[in-house]
């Protein structure tokens, strides 16, 4: 029986794998410009062309549908990410090109956590991606699937139990987690009102998506647009009236 749904979850992740007609492109950057702005530990988002990022973002109420970890590794092997069909690889930055894209940067981290970072996820590439429940993740993708909005978050929390298999957004929250950098902790107030002190708690790294890193208070949002000398003034306008 494992054996036959173990078939019957790749048949379905090669289905959910396939792109839709319907993206749009509103701030694709070119992928030496991507390349020049980011840092090793930085998180690629990606609001993703393909039938399984709908699901996603359905779930979440977000953009971002795919999370991928910049490692700093030659043209073509610069990320480490986890692919629904393929589990946990190494890809490079050109297979973003066409997709809206942002970045996320952890800040303050020391040049060792950073290596400790990139060896944690270089030590998970080879694992398999979870595929326990991607028939539910199918059927997100129906008109109008019957989920309630307050159950929605935990049913991206895909884990079967098993280490060896990771979801995008699971595997880096877990990275940056053994290293104790927050993402979006559960935060305590304790002490006197005059002498409160924040205490974080850790949530689950199987509860956190894509999002999370874009809502992190921790990240910074970088945008290379505005990364280099940007000046409006230098823009060329079209001055013809758009149509509705």
């Amino acid at each position: 029986m494992n054996r036959l749904n173990e078939v019957m979850g790749r048949k379905i992740a090669r289905f959910l794998q396939g792109r839709t007609r319907f993206y749009q492109t509103f701030a694709a950057v070119p992928t030496p410009t991507l390349r020049e702005s980011l840092r090793p530990g930085d998180v690629l988002l990606v609001e993703g062309d393909r039938r399984i990022s709908a699901a996603i973002k359905y779930l979440t109420h977000s953009t971002w549908s795919h999370a991928a970890f910049y490692t700093g590794g030659p043209a073509g092997g610069e990320l480490i990410e986890a692919d629904l069909e393929h589990g946990v690889q190494i890809t490079g930055l050109a297979e973003y090109a066409h997709l809206n894209t942002r970045i996320c940067r952890p800040i303050g981290l020391p040049h060792d956590q950073t290596e400790a970072l990139i060896d944690y996820m270089q030590r998970a590439v080879g694992r398999r991606y979870d595929l326990k429940n991607v028939v539910d993740l199918a059927r997100y993708l129906l008109p109008h699937p019957p989920v309630p909005h307050r159950f929605r978050r935990r049913l991206l929390a895909l884990g079967s139990g098993d280490p060896t298999r990771a979801i995008c957004s699971t595997l880096i929250a877990e990275a940056f987690h053994a290293i104790h950098y927050p993402i979006l902790p559960d935060i305590e107030m304790v002490g006197s009102e005059k002498a409160a002190r924040e205490i974080l708690h850790i949530r689950h790294y199987s509860l956190f998506t894509p999002r999370e890193f874009d809502l992190s208070p921790y990240f910074k949002v970088v945008k290379p647009t505005l990364e280099g000398a940007f000046d409006y003034r230098a823009l060329d306008w079209d001055e013809t009236a758009p149509a509705l």
